[in-house]
């Protein structure tokens, strides 16, 4: 099953370039100090952001999107958590048609290991595998974004870049 990033529904297909992704927490927080300077961190929240980008043989497809509201974003850049833990809470939503999957960690090899996820609560519950000593969930979120239309440039391909926020 090929999984492609989606912006608004549409597929970004390989012909219109590989598409680069990043992503990093924004977030409303400060370090707060202390009389004794100890810090203290204050979190009101935490949202991500990120940049989206291509060159391909043929455009992006992604001019005919309504870009005044939030589009859904379905990325391919993995999500991973990891511990001793059996069940780990997500802290994003993993995409509809890619379900979350699981490794355990034996004699210092990664292997798959079954899982089972209950979107209700956003919880990935892992099968124990004897000997584990560290167990991994991975998934690929999706995410309501704000952005613009692409970026975009001609000389020989289609480069396009856009940057979004989630909202």
């Amino acid at each position: 099953m090929t999984v492609a990033v989606m912006l608004g529904g549409i597929a970004l297909d390989i012909y219109a370039g590989a598409p680069e992704q990043s992503e990093q927490a924004i977030g409303g927080s400060s370090v707060l100090r202390m009389s004794d300077g100890a810090g203290f961190k204050q979190t009101h929240w935490t949202k991500m952001s990120g940049t989206l980008a291509g060159r391909g043989l043929y455009p992006a497809g992604l001019d005919g999107l309504d870009y005044s509201g939030p589009l859904e974003l379905r990325v391919t850049q993995v999500s991973s958590m990891q511990g001793d833990e059996l069940v780990y809470a997500l802290p994003s939503t993993p995409r509809p048609d890619r379900a979350p999957w699981a490794l355990a960690r034996v004699d210092g090899r990664w292997r798959r290991t079954p899982c089972a996820f209950d979107d209700a609560t956003m919880t990935v519950m892992v099968t124990a595998v004897a000997d584990a000593d560290q167990y991994r969930v991975d998934w690929m979120p999706v995410y309501s974004v704000f952005t613009e239309r692409p970026s975009r440039a001609q000389n020989g391909s289609f480069d396009w870049s856009t940057n979004w926020e989630e909202a």
